[in-house]
């Protein structure tokens, strides 16, 4: 697979409070974006250099339960209890683009690819990958397994502006996108079948694993985590 990094998600108990950390990191809120129906959650987003983009995700109040575990993990208890402390940096995506088509992909290494889930906001049109029970992705050998936000969701767009495309581009640039995991050697792995390896920067550590994002602004190198 040839992948490229498409977005990184701000996970946080209400759009407010990630709008608020984002704009005081980097000094550009994000712009309204819309709702997920289908996850029970809405968003934010801010355009990036090079066609990537910031998402600032969170439950929406006021819809519905949905029928299914909502993505990223925000129903799940560890998830729930680091929103409690704040926003934070909690995953990434990765564009699959044409000719590759995320679909057949899945149908033939279903026990490596999450399930894709078709999802649609306003005209915009894409399917990503998304364990049924809502968990964020993970890699899985020899009885083990690892994610934990750094093994990244696979997305394809269908339709040519996406937001990566078409959200106005703000004067900041994705430097470097960095994880630290204690089981490091096997999630890299995941990464390398993946195509991904050579997008994110890996090391080890025996403590919690962690994601972080280095963006060059205005003012500086300014790290999300």
């Amino acid at each position: 697979m040839k992948l490229s990094i498409d977005h990184l998600v701000i996970a946080a108990a209400d759009l407010a409070s990630g709008t608020e950390y984002v704009a005081e990191l980097l000094g550009i809120a994000p712009q309204a974006g819309g709702a997920h129906p289908r996850m029970g959650t809405h968003n934010r987003v801010l355009g990036l250099a090079d066609g990537v983009y910031l998402e600032v995700i969170a439950i929406d109040p006021d819809a519905p339960p949905p029928e299914r575990p909502r993505w990223f993990g925000l129903d799940q208890g560890d998830i729930r209890a680091r929103l409690e402390q704040g926003p934070f940096l909690a995953h990434w995506a990765a564009r699959v683009e044409a000719p590759l088509d995320l679909t057949r992909m899945q149908a033939e290494h279903p026990d490596r690819i999450a399930p894709v889930i078709p999802m649609t906001r306003g005209d915009l049109r894409w399917r990503l990958t998304v364990p049924d029970d809502g968990s964020l992705p993970a890699w899985h050998e020899a009885g083990h397994t690892v994610g934990d936000g750094l093994l990244p969701t696979l997305i394809q767009w269908d339709v040519d502006a996406y937001p990566g495309v078409s959200l106005p581009r703000q004067p900041l640039k994705l430097a470097r996108l960095t994880g630290s995991h204690p089981q490091a050697g096997l999630l890299r792995q995941g990464l390398t079948w993946m195509g991904a390896e050579t997008l994110i920067d890996l090391e080890q550590s025996n403590g919690p694993p962690r994601l972080r994002a280095q963006i060059d602004t205005p003012q500086g190198l300014k790290t999300l985590a």
